[in-house]
């Protein structure tokens, strides 16, 4: 097998470029120094964007462990996928939690809606609720072309 069809790499893949678009677009919504350069920008999105391909990479082990197989995305179900969203959104509310709270990594400008009683910010929720669906869309049509073409 071609190291290009291993799902995780293809999630990564998917994952990375997805929600650096998600990370660019949605920067209105956070804090940013007024000295910070475009380049500031570009590598702090890029940064939280390595964050999420982590996150998704964990949601795609975790029901890889419960599926009792690495390659569920090639035929998911809606437990399968609705589990990869669910740890998404765990991990980034934990996270948004931290960052916003004890760790002061970042703020919320006042335009940003927030959850009732968590804090987390709306935004952020969105991504792991539109995001993940498409990462297994892309991934299960990228490896099953690949699957197709190699056994031509």
């Amino acid at each position: 097998m071609s190291w290009l069809n291993l799902p995780e790499l293809n999630v990564a893949i998917f994952s990375f470029l997805l929600n650096f678009l998600w990370e660019m677009q949605q920067m209105p919504f956070f804090k940013v120094s007024p000295e910070f350069t475009c380049t500031d920008v570009v590598n702090n999105c890029t940064l939280a964007t390595v964050g999420d391909v982590g996150i998704s990479l964990a949601a795609f082990g975790t029901v890889a462990v419960l599926s009792k197989s690495r390659r569920w995305i090639l035929q998911p179900n809606w437990w399968q996928v609705s589990i990869f969203i669910l740890v998404g959104i765990v991990i980034t509310i934990i996270f948004e939690a931290l960052a916003t709270g004890i760790l002061n990594r970042w703020q919320y400008e006042d335009i940003m809606p927030t959850l009732p009683f968590l804090g987390t910010g709306l935004s952020p929720v969105l991504q792991w609720l539109i995001i993940p669906p498409l990462i297994v869309w892309f991934v299960s049509r990228q490896l099953s072309s690949t699957k197709r073409t190699s056994s031509n």
